[in-house]
């Protein structure tokens, strides 16, 4: 009876910091179907290590469509980003699919991951990131999950505030007509420091997930993709998700990141 009772709070108490036994319980909400084996034992994995490491507060994970072709846009501050966004999105019923350097599909144990994943390589070069492109917007009207990190990059605003975004999902968004989802990643630089080797999970980290309704880019729908079309579109994706951190910071940036 303890068990299924700790397994029903983790599922309805989003908002709220979960203890060790409800972050197992929200990893058996985990979807499963179309991950793929090695991407699977990398979930499982991460997982463990995740659940006793951190706590995670979630709220928001209902706008994430349960199925068809969505974007998650989410802020940047730690290597361990994917793994708790993953998490967060495989909790919402969907598989994330991203974006990563295709020197890692070369790599004996991560590739096979990154294959069975199903994720899409980027390779250096014009014409190479145009294909990278082209398989993003095919996996997106295909009906997948795809997960990005609009910065590119790390943060480097000295406060862990959002920079101003690439407009590669932008260019996905307005050519597939697929939702933007914006989400804010908190507490993952504390986990795993960008400059740190090692995780530093003693003592365990919050983590706090939060995803926001669908960025409203449906006056651009249909436009040619100028140059201002792009920036407008990407400034919004990049002002939900800063607002989005603001709500579990509880401050405003103190300038424009």
């Amino acid at each position: 009876m303890t068990l299924m009772t700790d397994r029903w709070t983790a599922l309805h108490l989003e908002g709220e910091l979960l203890t060790r036994r409800q972050m197992i319980a929200y990893g058996r909400r985990f979807a499963r179907a179309g991950r793929g084996a090695w991407y699977s034992f990398a979930i499982e994995v991460v997982w463990q290590f995740l659940v006793q490491t951190t706590r995670f507060r979630v709220r928001g994970s209902h706008h994430i469509p349960k199925s068809g072709g969505v974007l998650v846009a989410s802020n940047h501050l730690s290597f361990a980003d994917p793994a708790t966004l993953t998490a967060f999105c495989l909790a919402a019923g969907r598989v994330p699919r991203y974006l990563a350097k295709a020197s890692l599909w070369k790599l004996p144990v991560l590739g096979r991951v990154m294959r069975s994943g199903r994720h899409i390589p980027v390779y250096r070069g014009a014409a190479t990131a145009a294909e990278a492109y082209r398989d993003l917007v095919a996996s997106v009207r295909a009906g997948e999950c795809v997960a990005v990190f609009p910065e590119g990059t790390f943060s480097k605003d000295p406060d862990g505030w959002p920079m101003r975004g690439k407009t590669g999902i932008v260019r996905a968004a307005l050519e597939t007509g697929a939702p933007v989802i914006p989400v804010a990643n908190w507490g993952t630089h504390h986990l795993l420091p960008s400059t740190a080797w090692f995780p530093r999970g003693v003592p365990r980290k919050t983590v706090d997930l939060v995803a926001g309704p669908p960025v409203d880019l449906s006056d651009l729908l249909g436009r040619p993709l100028t140059r201002e079309v792009l920036e407008e579109a990407t400034a919004r994706i990049m002002a939900a998700v800063t607002a989005l951190l603001v709500s579990i910071r509880g401050e405003e940036p103190s300038v424009a990141a």
